[in-house]
């Protein structure tokens, strides 16, 4: 996500010989594709960030991390980041997600779909100053609400995008910067997240593996996201991303209470993403940036690729 600054040339050499460093207001950037920056906008402004992506299956990991192949499949959607600096050191976001589905039903029944919304607050805890140590922190609390369609489905591409359950999110967002041995800027994210949710209400076939006729709940496990993101400054315009994400995802409880169904633990499974991408940026305000997101290995869980591009404007 962007910063508020301007890039420079830097790196050059001067006349005895010393590398000049690259002034951080002088550095435009977007952001990496998955991690959030951990500075709040400034009372007043706002900040608008679509994304657009495709999610492509290319096989699943099984429970030893051994890729199997799988059929092929992709889901199109997008998610936009809205926030606003309501004061200083503390910004309201709202993340609404939407979803492209080609129905199995035949012609004229493919559309978008709403997904799950979430509303979130983020609280400034340090700042980064160049002659300190102590990176920008803040503290961000989500709530996720399941506005999205989760069950009663009509086969695997009838739009599903929601979980079915309430979700809090608590998250501690880092950032900092360091200057490379020719000058230029690498600035580093290290985000943690830990996300619990509350039980879902589930009919028929649904994002649980039940099927029709199914009556019950369902109870997903708490969920362990960490993200480590790194941006390299090539010139004042273009920059070169990269994420290392984790994810942890507990065990799922499936209840049935009709027809006679016992309780299902659908297990946890853990996926290590990789993300590079590359960043183009007009102004401080705006820049746009596109790369992909790779599963690089797993456990229990499907293999994707996500090609993802998102534009970031900053009022």
């Amino acid at each position: 996500m962007i910063g508020i600054g301007a890039s420079a040339v830097a790196g050059a050499t001067s006349e005895t010989g010393a590398v000049s460093r690259q002034s951080l207001d002088q550095a435009w950037w977007t952001g990496p594709l998955l991690a959030p920056n951990a500075a709040t906008l400034p009372q007043g402004h706002w900040l608008v960030e679509p994304y657009v992506y495709d999610v492509m299956t290319y096989g699943r990991f099984d429970r030893d991390g051994t890729l199997r192949s799988a059929g092929a499949a992709h889901d199109i959607g997008s998610q936009t980041y809205i926030e606003y600096g309501l004061v200083n050191r503390f910004t309201l976001g709202l993340i609404p997600r939407l979803g492209l589905y080609e129905s199995s039903a035949g012609q004229g029944s493919s559309g978008f779909t709403v997904g799950d919304i979430t509303l979130q607050g983020a609280l400034g805890l340090t700042q980064f100053r160049p002659d300190g140590w102590m990176p920008a922190t803040s503290l961000v609390i989500g709530e996720t609400f399941p506005t999205g369609k989760y069950d009663r489905l009509d086969g695997r591409t009838d739009g599903a995008l929601g979980s079915g359950a309430y979700s809090t999110t608590v998250s501690l967002y880092s950032q900092t910067y360091f200057w490379m041995p020719n000058g230029r800027i690498l600035r580093a994210r290290l985000d943690l997240s830990y996300q619990v949710s509350r039980w879902a209400s589930v009919h028929g076939a649904s994002v649980y593996g039940t099927s029709g006729g199914f009556d019950g709940r369902a109870h997903p496990g708490p969920s362990f996201v960490g993200d480590l993101a790194f941006e390299y400054s090539v010139t004042r315009s273009w920059v070169l991303a990269t994420d290392v994400d984790w994810e942890h995802d507990g065990n799922t409880r499936v209840e049935g209470v009709s027809p006679p169904y016992p309780v299902q633990n659908l297990g946890s499974d853990d996926l290590l993403y990789l993300a590079p991408a590359i960043e183009y940026n007009w102004s401080a305000r705006m820049g746009v940036i596109a790369g992909a997101r790779v599963a690089a290995m797993g456990r229990s869980v499907t293999a994707t690729v996500t090609p993802v591009a998102a534009i970031n404007m900053v009022f």
